[in-house]
């Protein structure tokens, strides 16, 4: 677990909802994950997000799921902290997840609101404890109201807090004001999900960011960590306004799984961006809109 980690910010600064590398017959390619991992803690980051949404988790299956986790805290996981995805929206599937990551050696778990079920608040405080309870690992929450169709209320968040395993909050739900009333509030650690709003989040008294777009800006990121901590935050400014275009890149459409698949491909850190159904792979077309960002950014070479 990376030595960065404190009660202020339990899962480190600067991680990355790492994408699953696969072959292009659609295997889990672990060898890549593995690369890739070390990649990232040697580029930045201090933890990372594992069979998160960007891993494309709802079409893993169990045993790879565990078997990743396990790949990557074996590479990494004396340097970075290892975040392991656990949710879903049935609380027994959860349950055995949790479980799983904890046998493989993950970290922490993210435990993302219910989705598609729209439980009540009473539902999702119960789902969530019963995740909790499950393993000794910290816990991370994660608001995601777009893709979960419920929102975190602000007593459900009170209520969680008091759980002494739920430590964190990955917050992708806009909300900046919502979220610096909610860090005060609960006192727990708040990371920004969304990575248009990274600065907006830190400058705001958020912990740290789970990145896509951080597949490729690792540096950039802490760099911009760094500034704010300082309180240089014209500094800050200028890193998040160099990262505009790459993120925007990656993330447009909302298929940041597609693209920074992509984008780690070209980086030559991946044989394949293949992906799973209902994922398609990203076209020619994005592959060269992508690639024209990374050049301009001096992350890629154009040759």
């Amino acid at each position: 677990m990376s030595s960065s980690a404190t009660a202020a910010r339990p899962f480190g600064a600067v991680l990355t909802a790492m994408v699953t590398p696969m072959t292009d017959e659609g295997a889990v390619d672990f060898a890549a994950a593995v690369r890739l991992a070390e990649y990232l803690v040697d580029h930045g980051h201090d933890g990372l997000v594992i069979n998160g949404t960007t891993g494309e988790s709802p079409t893993t299956h169990a045993a790879e799921k565990s078997d990743l986790v396990r790949a990557v805290v074996d590479a990494v996981g004396d340097r970075a902290t290892i975040v392991a995805g656990a949710g879903s929206n049935d609380t027994a599937h959860s349950i055995r997840m949790a479980e799983s990551a904890a046998d493989a050696g993950a970290h922490a778990l993210l435990i993302v609101t219910p989705y598609y079920s729209k439980p009540s608040q009473a539902g999702i405080i119960r789902h969530t404890i019963e995740l909790a309870d499950a393993t000794d690992l910290p816990v991370m929450l994660y608001d995601i109201p777009g893709r979960s169709a419920v929102r975190l209320a602000p007593s459900t968040l009170d209520a969680l807090a008091q759980h002494e395993q739920i430590v964190a909050v990955k917050d992708a739900t806009g909300d900046v004001a919502g979220a610096a009333r909610s860090m005060a509030r609960t006192g727990m650690a708040w990371y920004c999900g969304d990575d248009a709003l990274n600065l907006a989040f830190l400058a705001h008294g958020a912990a740290g960011v789970v990145s896509v777009a951080g597949h490729v800006l690792g540096p950039q990121l802490a760099a911009m960590v760094r500034y704010v901590d300082a309180g240089d935050l014209a500094a800050a400014r200028a890193v998040y306004t160099g990262m505009i275009p790459v993120v925007d890149a990656i993330m447009a459409g909302g298929l940041g799984a597609v693209m920074a698949k992509a984008a780690v491909q070209l980086l030559g850190l991946v044989d394949s961006r293949a992906v799973r159904l209902p994922h398609v792979e990203a076209t020619e077309q994005e592959v060269a809109a992508l690639r024209s960002a990374l050049v301009s950014a001096g992350l890629l070479t154009d040759n």
